[in-house]
């Protein structure tokens, strides 16, 4: 038996039970539905991972962490990978962290895009205010955008998304003390955790992008999935998730 075979082993019984004391409501059986659909796909689910200088450890960190957990608990192949919009080199995070190997721009190979923040507070260091002053990054958001493509922002890189205009006019959410900027730029702001408008997933501050990326692990891969990686990391996804409508996702 496998590690992955090992880790479903051991969360399914917890999975199980949750789901049966749901079955009676319409959001549970849409969301076994989503499941059953998840576990028959064999395409890969593709995730990218927005890097830059400047970017904070934990905003990429989590959301990696959680969507590569979740290749354990799916039958359907998961593939996560750090691309670079201005080119294939090594990132140098907000405290230092220095990382090579990371991939090519390629956001019409992926499902889910996610852009983390990092260094709004420091206007003049390298962070999401330098890489729109420089432009190319909210350029590059601005072309990825296309049917199919799930753009999922957290924190402040959040900001990054407004900046290419794609948070305008639609529910959103970012860092509390970015929040204020945001809905000047035309982003209409939530006091949600995480606030799905459907091919736009936003979340607050930095420890958010645990349950921005439990969520769409939950939305696209199924609940079981998601439980499976909450047992394994064991923490809780916490705080409100905002939709439009939440029974159907």
């Amino acid at each position: 038996m496998n590690r992955r075979d090992v880790l479903r082993a051991s969360t399914a019984l917890g999975a199980t039970g949750v789901l049966a004391g749901a079955a009676g409501s319409a959001s549970a059986a849409t969301a076994v539905d989503q499941s059953v659909a998840a576990k028959e796909r064999t395409d890969p689910f593709r995730v990218q991972v927005v890097m830059f200088d400047g970017v904070e450890e934990l905003d990429f960190a989590a959301p990696y962490e959680v969507f590569s957990a979740a290749g354990f608990f799916t039958s359907r192949p998961v593939e996560v990978d750090y691309v670079r919009a201005s080119g294939p080199a090594a990132v140098t995070a907000a405290y230092g962290t220095r990382l090579r190997g990371i991939g090519r721009w390629a956001p019409d190979e992926a499902d889910v895009l996610v852009v983390p923040g990092g260094g709004y507070g420091r206007r003049d260091s390298p962070g999401v205010w330098a890489e729109i002053d420089r432009g190319t990054l909210p350029r590059a958001l601005a072309e990825a955008a296309r049917p199919g493509l799930t753009i999922a922002a957290l924190c402040t890189g959040v900001m990054l998304c407004s900046a290419a205009g794609l948070t305008r006019g639609r529910p959103c959410t970012t860092h509390h003390r970015a929040r204020a900027d945001l809905e000047s730029q035309g982003g209409v702001v939530k006091n949600a955790r995480v606030v799905d408008d459907g091919d736009l997933v936003t979340a607050g501050g930095i420890t958010s992008g645990l349950e921005l990326a439990l969520w769409i692990v939950r939305r696209e891969l199924g609940p079981d999935t998601a439980l499976g990686i909450e047992a394994m990391m064991e923490y809780e996804a916490r705080g409100t998730v905002w939709a439009p409508n939440t029974s159907a996702r």
